[in-house]
């Protein structure tokens, strides 16, 4: 619905991508995001190509259940860490680049 707010616009995160695999139509990220000053490890897969950009975000049983508690619905986070990785608002290390 056009013009309704996302939950996870709202959302305050740092993500940060330590290491990329793969080739022209998918590549494997591993990273981790801060939310609230805690750390939550993630893999994700990017896709290129065929359909558009899109980001296939993997965090485990233990982090979604941590984001739980600190009162945060873990989909809206993983929302909002995805939309970050798809817009290229990531922090990299020195030397790595992201395809386009």
């Amino acid at each position: 619905m056009i013009g309704r707010d996302d939950p996870h616009d709202n959302i305050v995160l740092t993500v940060f991508v330590h290491n990329t695999r793969g080739g022209a139509i998918a590549s494997k990220l591993i990273g981790h995001f801060l939310l609230k000053d805690q750390e939550f490890k993630f893999t994700a897969i990017a896709f290129g190509r065929i359909g558009g950009h899109n980001v296939s975000l993997g965090l485990s049983i233990k982090a979604k259940e941590k984001i739980r508690k600190m009162g945060l619905d873990p989909d809206n986070v993983q929302l909002a860490v995805q939309r970050k990785l798809i817009e290229g608002e990531v922090i990299l290390p020195e030397g790595l680049k992201l395809r386009e």
